[in-house]
């Protein structure tokens, strides 16, 4: 399993010849003018909740990569209305697809369309695939559901939101990874815009301090589990 980080909360996923599209909002953020959209690669789109800066390139990379959207029921029915193909899920159930299982799990934010459109309840994923283990958060609150994820899943690696304001920070972020049973942490949601900037070295020391590993990773920067 491949990790890029694509800015703010987009990633993109590589499990053995199928590539997971997380969130994608690029065009719209200056932090990712490096990264051209007509090349990225797609099987799946993976959506979180509705708002713009998750949802902003979902129809464009959809339509040039003939990706398959993967979120809640009310997403994926907007999407339909303008001929992107997706399957819904809600919270709570897996599904067994092509490259692994995923498993759609609650999120404590708010969601809908930047028309006013309601976007269903938001939630996050994990993803067991290749024998690796991810949970992606989605935007969201602290929650004791949480606890929850490694009765499922014992995870390799989770991304959370680490920026503030709109969603954890990151004292919460440390709690949410005793929560899930992971001191892998991949960071998001930061530093994008005002409301959300970190102090990233802050943020890693506080994370080693716990005995944990922050990866705070560069847009376009990869690891690999």
């Amino acid at each position: 399993m491949k990790i890029t980080f694509l800015g703010h909360a987009c990633f993109s996923i590589q499990i053995g010849d199928t590539t997971l599209l997380i969130d994608p909002f690029i065009t719209g953020n200056p932090l990712a003018e490096q990264i051209d959209i007509q090349q990225l690669k797609a099987d799946y789109i993976l959506i979180t909740h509705a708002h713009k800066d998750h949802i902003l390139d979902v129809e464009a990379i959809a339509k040039n990569t003939g990706a398959i959207l993967i979120s809640n029921a009310e997403i994926i029915k907007y999407f339909g209305k303008l001929g992107l193909e997706g399957h819904p899920m809600n919270i709570g159930g897996s599904w067994e697809f092509d490259f692994g299982k995923v498993s759609y799990t609650n999120a404590v934010h708010s969601s809908s369309f930047p028309d006013g459109t309601y976007g269903g309840n938001p939630g996050g994923f994990i993803v067991e695939g290749e024998h690796k283990n991810i949970y992606i958060a989605g935007d969201t609150a602290l929650t004791y559901d949480m606890k929850l994820i490694p009765l499922k899943a014992k995870l390799d690696v989770a991304i959370l939101p680490i920026g503030d304001n709109f969603t954890m920070n990151v004292d919460d972020a440390i709690i949410a990874s005793d929560f899930i049973e992971c001191d892998k942490i991949i960071g998001c949601h930061f530093d994008t815009f005002g409301y959300i900037e970190i102090d990233q070295k802050q943020a890693i020391k506080k994370f080693y301090d716990k005995n944990k590993d922050l990866m705070l990773l560069a847009i376009g920067e990869t690891v690999a589990l």
